[in-house]
């Protein structure tokens, strides 16, 4: 017998027992889709993640000093009343410009915002996702301090107006720059340069609005396009502890080591280690952590759909054993007229493989299905399975069945002629 054959004869087998054959695929079908829409899922929203870190800049570096000098105040709260370390910080990274793009503090505030019926507060009580997971109503922006040089730290391009500068920081100038979300959510299509908003009561011009950084967005994870942007001096006014947190930009990767190794350096002279804390480290070493908790979840997920590929194989043996017992008259009547044990071998072998590869065929179908509904659902974009997923998972389908039909192929082919030839 042929190869052409024992694909004929494992066809017309399968075929013949459409309902028993599809019930035996069934495990199959359930491993491979579930296999495909994790693993596709999970790789889909490292993607996304990975598009925003790669927006925001990838030669950034996390800078923190802390202060523990806190006195209360007339009102019974603790207010910290340590160094502001910025100025300091500023002037030394601008004197490694050979080395650094730019430094600018990273701290958010809460502020209400007003500009004609647009309200932060109303924004807040008022945005929702309805039940498919879609935004609705104005998202509230988020509020940052930043120097300067905020622009530079961020990938950031001024689209209309201008940036802020460092007359602003320096003279306090109540301005702001807005994101490309937050300009479409307060104005629209209007140009908002030149526009005065509140921002805590307080008067503020609208100087400048930065372009999108990303042209589609995740309604689960937010807009990063949704922003505002005021000088950190106008803290002052708007309130706060001193700031903490800043972020300092290399102008290559090669030199986020050395940039590091300096900002270690001085900042262990620039504090006291009595009274304050400092932190320095690549922003790209939260990006690996968080790759390795997915990679984790996702082998734990992964590892649960791989029982139900275990179970569909075992199923697959039995339904083998079961055609075993069916066709041995079959078996001892070929082996009587000459074939030979690995003839009967691959006879089983093809048609195991076959229910397996059609299962995972199936499978894969409704994986790819897994993976539009689940993006959609639960991110808000589309995610189709890579290439090297799908070709693994009919792989892996092929081969549970060569692997889970080996042992009803031999037991096939050590039938005795003869013995074969009495069974009824």
């Amino acid at each position: 017998m042929n190869i052409r054959q024992a694909f004929k004869m494992a066809w017309k087998s399968i075929w013949g027992k459409k309902g028993r054959s599809i019930l035996t695929m069934l495990g199959i079908i359930i491993g491979i889709a579930s296999v495909m829409t994790i693993v596709s899922a999970i790789a889909g929203y490292a993607d996304k993640m990975m598009e925003q870190f790669e927006a925001m800049g990838t030669n950034r570096i996390s800078l923190s000093a802390y202060s523990y000098v806190y006195i209360e105040d007339e009102n019974g709260n603790w207010v910290n009343t340590g160094k502001d370390y910025f100025p300091d910080i500023y002037a030394y990274c601008n004197s490694m410009s050979d080395l650094v793009v730019g430094v600018t503090p990273q701290a958010y505030f809460s502020a209400t915002m007003i500009y004609g019926t647009k309200n932060t507060n109303t924004m807040q009580q008022n945005f929702y996702y309805d039940e498919n997971g879609n935004p609705v109503g104005d998202r509230p922006p988020s509020f940052y301090y930043g120097s300067d040089q905020y622009s530079a730290c961020s990938n950031l391009v001024i689209t209309q107006g201008r940036d802020l500068t460092q007359l602003d920081v320096k003279n306090y100038n109540q301005v702001m720059v807005l994101g490309s979300e937050a300009a479409k959510t307060f104005f629209g299509t209007a140009n908002p340069i030149g526009k005065i908003v509140q921002l805590n009561s307080l008067n503020f011009e609208v100087v400048g609005v930065y372009d999108s950084r990303m042209k589609e967005e995740s309604s689960m994870m937010g807009s990063i396009d949704n922003f505002v942007v005021v000088p950190y001096t106008t803290r002052r006014v708007l309130g706060g502890d001193n700031i903490s947190d800043f972020i300092v930009v290399a102008r290559n990767l090669e030199d986020m080591d050395e940039i590091v190794s300096r900002l270690d350096g001085f900042m262990k002279g620039l504090l006291d280690r009595n009274t304050s804390d400092y932190n320095v480290q690549p922003e790209s070493q939260g990006l690996d952590y968080m790759n390795e908790t997915l990679g984790m979840v996702g082998g734990v997920l992964a590892g649960v759909a791989a029982i139900s590929l275990m179970v569909g194989g075992i199923g697959i043996m039995n339904i083998m054993l079961v055609t075993v017992t069916e066709r041995t008259r079959e078996i001892g009547i070929r082996r009587a007229i000459g074939a030979q044990r690995s003839s009967i071998v691959t006879q089983f072998l093809i048609e195991a493989a076959m229910l397996c590869g059609i299962g995972g065929l199936i499978g894969m179908a409704l994986g790819t299905g897994g993976c539009l509904l689940l993006g959609n659902l639960l991110f808000q974009m589309t995610i189709y399975p890579s290439a090297p997923v799908t070709a693994g998972a009919f792989g892996l389908s092929v081969l549970l069945g060569v692997i889970f039909g080996c042992y009803p192929a031999l037991k096939a082919s050590k039938l005795q002629p003869v013995e074969a030839l009495r069974a009824e």
